[in-house]
């Protein structure tokens, strides 16, 4: 059991820390040197935290007077976190809300409309209404993981984890601005759920059906940026939010006219905040992503031209040139043609990295070239390759950059052989299949 000696002493480390007294009563020390008591109890199986006070307000005897009562509250069949006393009225200005609201009105101008929507939604519907309304000094772990769980409840466990992340990033914003909180978002990271596993998305890795696929599509009965869309997104193989979102400012290194041919520096650059949005990445995770763009995939970024080059998005909606399509247009187009279960958007990556892994084994077996080939294959899909570092990944991103074009180019021409140029998908559209 602790001694009053014990709390008075206890100095803050670099991470937080407790001393366990008895009964589920301990202190925690944060790292900015505040002292609270808290109870750990049980209801129907589930671990649960109660916040009984700050030390030195609330003292050794008292914290274990408001533990026993807390215990008696249990054995009678009630849940004592529903009496802990309602905190003070906060200052407007300093409550997790006004913080957050701030923080989003500095970060909106970096994000697509849609995401800056999407970002301070989630806030209003599950955070704010829990913790919105206290002083951000005064949020503590037990509150925000509630406003967590509830979201895991109802099946949401991304949208739990990211909306761990913004909150961490409000505390992170506050703390820059002169507030002395813990950042608990930092702490609740380990009690949330797992997410789950990244699932296997079905893809066609035979280079003949996946011919077949191309051309099936290309005549399909769809909108012709849709079905342009989707051939882009085979020669990139990157993931198909990317390929909605891409603006024609990203592309480099074209002659728009091809008088000049404009495809030996053909290059698509995916800014560093849209790779974070993509990849939920933390901020020092970000980076451009730099694709090297085979003749094949300049030819569609023209032929579309002719249909979107007035608005800011190479593949906008039908309805909106400032909103890109939806999320579902290739995939419904591809179950339309017989391909549910068969074959996904976010299928193409797994096919490419398939094909041509195969491909260089066969051509390199057993040699250093091989090895040099698979990690490139893996930086062409932004993934970090086996054996290299986060800090190598993101100062090195850019590397062999020749060899990208060439795997890009090789498989271009794997996949297009027989297939019809892109031009030709501006023409009517073939009556659907029955």
């Amino acid at each position: 059991m602790l001694k009053d000696l014990e709390c008075r002493q206890a100095k803050p480390r670099d991470r937080a820390y407790k001393l366990a007294d008895s009964g589920g009563l301990f202190l925690h020390i944060a790292p900015s040197g505040r002292r609270t008591w808290r109870f750990r109890f049980w209801i129907e199986g589930k671990e649960q935290l109660l916040v009984l006070g700050t030390y030195p307000d609330v003292g050794l005897t008292r914290a274990r007077d408001l533990r026993d009562g807390a215990r008696g509250e249990i054995r009678a069949g009630g849940d004592p976190r529903r009496k802990s006393e309602v905190p003070k009225e906060a200052d407007p200005s300093l409550t997790f809300e006004a913080f957050a609201r701030r923080w989003h009105a500095l970060q909106k101008s970096r994000w697509r409309p849609v995401h800056a929507d999407d970002v301070l939604h989630s806030m209003e519907r599950d955070l704010f209404p829990a913790i919105g309304h206290l002083d951000i000094n005064a949020v503590e772990e037990p509150a925000l993981l509630a406003a967590l769980r509830k979201v895991e409840e109802r099946g949401a466990i991304e949208t739990a984890h990211r909306l761990r992340q913004r909150a961490e990033r409000v505390f992170r914003f506050a703390r820059a601005s002169g507030s002395k909180n813990d950042n608990p978002a930092a702490v609740v990271r380990e009690a949330l759920a797992r997410q789950p596993k990244k699932r296997r998305w079905p893809a066609i890795v035979d280079i003949e059906e996946l011919r077949r696929f191309v051309a099936l599509i290309d005549g399909a009965g769809a909108s012709p940026v849709t079905r342009l869309a989707s051939r882009f997104l085979a020669l990139t193989a990157q993931r198909p939010g990317m390929v909605r979102g891409a603006a024609w400012q990203e592309m480099q290194g074209i002659d728009w006219e091809g008088s000049r041919g404009g495809e030996d520096d053909a290059r698509w650059v995916v800014p560093a905040e849209r790779m974070k949005q993509e990849m939920d990445l933390r901020e020092d995770e970000a980076f451009d992503h730099v694709i090297p763009l085979a003749p094949a995939a300049v030819e569609v970024l023209r032929t579309v031209r002719a249909l979107t080059g007035g608005g800011p998005l190479i593949f906008p909606s039908t309805t909106d040139a400032a909103s890109p399509i939806s999320e579902n247009a290739i995939g419904y187009l591809y179950n339309r043609e017989g391909y549910k279960g068969r074959h996904v958007p976010h299928g193409w990556r797994s096919s490419f990295s398939t094909i041509m892994n195969e491909r260089v084994e066969r051509r390199h077996p057993g040699e250093d070239r091989l090895i040099i080939d698979r990690l490139i294959i893996d930086l062409m899909l932004a993934h970090r390759p086996s054996g290299m570092s986060s800090a190598e990944f993101r100062y090195n991103r850019s590397a062999y950059m020749p060899r990208r074009r060439e795997i890009a180019c090789d498989w271009a021409a794997l996949l297009l052989e027989g297939a019809a140029p892109a031009s030709r998908l501006l023409e009517g559209r073939r009556r659907r299949r029955a």
